[in-house]
């Protein structure tokens, strides 16, 4: 595919990106509405400003946007959690808080996150189907993380801990963005820390 040309000082295909980054914006917005997630061409193209033939420049159509919204919405929470782990003291309690407080202040701090990660019923197949697939990615995530901080080989009890304890922190965090937990953040956080390291504490010794 050829370079779009250069307009004004800024090369097309660069700005094609830009518009493609203001239509996933509006899609997390629109997705993300806790009154009523629903997500249209039409609603997309008037809260990002531009006109449907940049839609189509990048999406087929809504389902293709809905689905790159989840990706960028996943791959941004993997991808800070990681760094968090690996920025964080090495010891087990330092590096599970880290990541449990990477992933519980992202969804707090922006709510539009959370509802789509663990809030809104995703009525859409892909999208249900991305959301499997995104628990299945940190909990291979995890188990990686587990293996090398420990120094352990392959073992299908570190695999079915990793998926119980994405499966119940994300459960957790359902509850918690309903209002069906009164607890704040650091409670949370607190909580779920302890849960990962008694679990881990149990699988190690």
């Amino acid at each position: 595919m050829s370079t779009l040309r250069t307009y004004g000082g800024v090369k097309g295909d660069h700005r094609r990106d830009e518009r493609r980054g203001l239509l996933i914006e509006a899609g997390l917005d629109l997705l993300g509405d806790p009154e009523e997630p629903t997500l249209s061409v039409r609603g997309v193209c008037q809260r990002s400003g531009l006109v449907s033939r940049y839609f189509y420049e990048s999406f087929a159509d809504r389902d293709a946007l809905a689905e790159a919204v989840y990706d960028h919405v996943v791959k941004e929470l993997a991808d800070t959690t990681l760094r968090a782990v690996n920025a964080a003291p090495a010891t087990a309690e330092a590096k599970v808080r880290a990541g449990i407080e990477n992933i519980v202040r992202t969804v707090a701090d922006d709510p539009r996150r959370g509802r789509l990660l663990f809030g809104t019923p995703l009525a859409s197949r892909p999208l249900a189907q991305r959301r499997l697939r995104s628990a299945r990615l940190f909990a291979s995530l995890l188990t990686a993380q587990a293996r090398e901080f420990y120094g352990l080989a392959s073992d299908e009890q570190v695999e079915v801990a990793a998926q119980f304890l994405v499966g119940g922190l994300a459960q957790t965090l359902t509850a918690w963005l309903a209002g069906d937990l009164p607890l704040d953040q650091a409670q949370v956080i607190d909580s779920c820390a302890d849960i990962f390291l008694a679990l881990a504490a149990r699988r190690i010794t």
